[in-house]
């Protein structure tokens, strides 16, 4: 009854039935699976620590019951791990992960499918950890031990194909990524019924290699196929239903259309309030990123509200020093940063470093961008020599992280080239977003947004150097990008306009001027709210030029 009651996603009825049994007399394996149980739905409703202690209980209760290397044990190990790693206590979790390795190792036959399971949560962990060539290794194990054990087109090999997707999308290898999923997508497809939620799982992974190559049409098309499977497959108010939502919001967020994007992440956060207890951090998640809309919004005050609600529930969820609060921590410095509150986005920047520093290994990629942001902060304090220390440190832990073309690695040199403009060292300014346009160049497709920014940032050299033809035609270049990459009214698309008029104005073409700032307003009109202050500062040089004509 347990079981029938846990599959039906009815966790207040069946952990009540658990522990109205914990109760009543029963045999020793039986109260070790009760507990087993009341584990699982404990960590399903985001109860770590309750998770946790029923877990242990079982494992005490089938020590004594059960021999030392019993499946069974191993069971149990796997499942404290998963409680572990939810925690983002990735070494406590590898070191459970490897205990049930070492069991099964004995117990079962080197080909046994749980082998398979355990080199993939151990490879899992290690991609938390941000050790990705640790993370391969170990899923390609996996992988191997399936294709002795299973038929070629057994759907754990799927789930093989998108954990190795996974481990490649985290080193910001698309292409790969999307090979994995698309392998994972076929198997699928021969080995499932059409409308089973892995299929929306895979559906889900490759529109998320989408969105981060740029490519929104794409993503949202992939997004709304999985959205479409899991409506028919599960319950109406399934958490999974809610990630779809915050999917698809994400892609909206992404193309500037934030009432959408607002409008997604509303929706996920209503099915998940229903689904979820009060203070699961899935919850946090969502309120996060309405949070992200919100600032991209100028809205910061709402902005902030909903980043401490989610650091709020995240603080009654979680242990005090799990990576998500750096998370919180780094949003919330965001709002301040835009609020141009430097001191205080400094001291949230800080906090979020000083978390990362406890919880994560010391080269992990999340390290980096909180340095990152710490510069960006001392940027815009005139702080120059501060900034550049700040994300050169940044860009070290990224050479010894990750592949050498990652997008991350232009991100680093896109900030170096923006201390440099600041300290009008214009050379090296440009020489720092040239190498970030090579490394974007290979590792995005050719009209990535990302690649729009780089033209607009090298364009932004030349004109300080004014060189204004070399600035035009890099401020052209960067829109032409953007009128295929993002909607109409994208808030870049009325900066790249700005950006154009600035130039003629500059070069005394008053009236090319104008009309390209009159084109920024109306864009900017469209997709920001009316007291945003970008609306002002266009009204501003629109204004100084046309008193040029009186």
């Amino acid at each position: 009854m347990v079981q029938l009651m846990y599959k039906v996603n009815n966790y207040i009825t069946a952990e009540e039935l658990c522990n109205h049994l914990l109760d009543t007399p029963l045999t020793r394996t039986t109260r070790g699976a009760v507990l087993h149980y009341l584990g699982v739905i404990e960590n399903q409703r985001g109860d770590y620590s309750k998770a946790l202690s029923s877990y242990e209980r079982s494992l005490e209760i089938l020590k004594i019951a059960l021999s030392p290397n019993h499946p069974d044990l191993a069971t149990s190990y796997n499942n404290i791990a998963m409680v572990y790693r939810g925690m983002g206590e990735y070494s406590k979790a590898l070191s459970s992960y490897e205990r049930s390795l070492e069991i099964r190792k004995i117990a079962l036959s080197p080909n046994h499918p749980d082998l398979a399971t355990s080199n993939n949560n151990i490879a899992m962990v290690y991609c938390d950890m941000g050790e990705y060539s640790k993370a391969l290794s170990s899923h390609e194990r996996s992988l191997e031990i399936r294709k002795t054990g299973l038929p070629p087109n057994h759907p754990d090999f799927a789930q093989s194909y998108i954990t190795i997707g996974n481990v490649y999308y985290n080193m910001g290898e698309y292409s790969k990524a999307l090979s994995s999923y698309e392998r994972s997508l076929e198997i699928q497809k021969i080995a499932l019924p059409p409308n089973h939620p892995d299929l929306a799982a895979s559906y889900n992974n490759i529109g998320l290699v989408y969105c981060n190559m740029g490519e929104y049409s794409k993503a949202l098309s992939s997004y709304e196929r999985s959205l479409e499977i899991r409506k028919i497959a599960l319950p109406s108010n399934h958490p999974d239903l809610a990630a779809s939502y915050n999917n698809i919001g994400g892609v909206y967020y992404n193309m500037g259309e934030y009432s959408k994007a607002l409008s997604s992440y509303e929706r996920s956060l209503e099915i998940l309030k229903i689904a979820l207890s009060p203070n699961h951090p899935d919850l946090a998640a969502s309120y996060n990123n309405i949070g992200l809309v919100y600032c991209d919004m100028g809205e910061y005050s709402k902005a902030l509200s909903s980043y401490e609600r989610s650091l709020e529930i995240l603080k009654i969820a979680l242990p005090p020093n799990h990576p998500h609060f750096g998370a919180s921590y780094n949003n919330i410095g965001g709002v301040y940063y835009n609020m141009g509150e430097y001191s205080k986005a400094l001291s949230s920047y800080k906090r979020s470093l000083e978390i990362q520093k406890i919880s994560l290994s010391p080269n992990h990629p999340h390290l980096a961008t909180s340095y990152n942001n710490i510069a960006m902060v001392y940027c815009n304090m005139g702080e120059y020599s501060k900034a550049l220390s700040s994300y050169e440190r940044s860009l070290e832990i990224r050479k010894i992280a990750l592949p050498p073309n990652h997008p991350d690695f232009a991100q680093s040199y896109n900030n170096i080239g923006s201390v440099y403009i600041n300290m009008g060292e214009y050379s090296k300014a440009l020489s720092s977003y040239e190498r970030s346009l090579e490394i974007q160049k290979i590792s995005l497709p050719s009209n990535h947004p990302d690649l729009a920014a780089s033209y607009n940032n090298i364009g932004n050299v030349y004109i300080n150097m004014g060189e204004y033809s070399k600035a035009l035609s890099s401020y052209e270049r960067s829109l032409e990008i953007r009128k295929i990459a993002l909607p109409p009214n994208h808030p870049d698309l009325a900066a790249s306009y700005n950006n154009i008029g600035l130039v003629y104005y500059n070069m005394g073409e008053y009236s090319k001027a104008l009309s390209s700032l009159e084109r920024a307003l109306e864009v900017f009109k469209k997709s920001l709210p009316p007291m945003h202050p970008h609306l002002a500062l266009v009204k501003t040089s629109i204004e100084n030029i046309k008193k040029r004509f009186k």
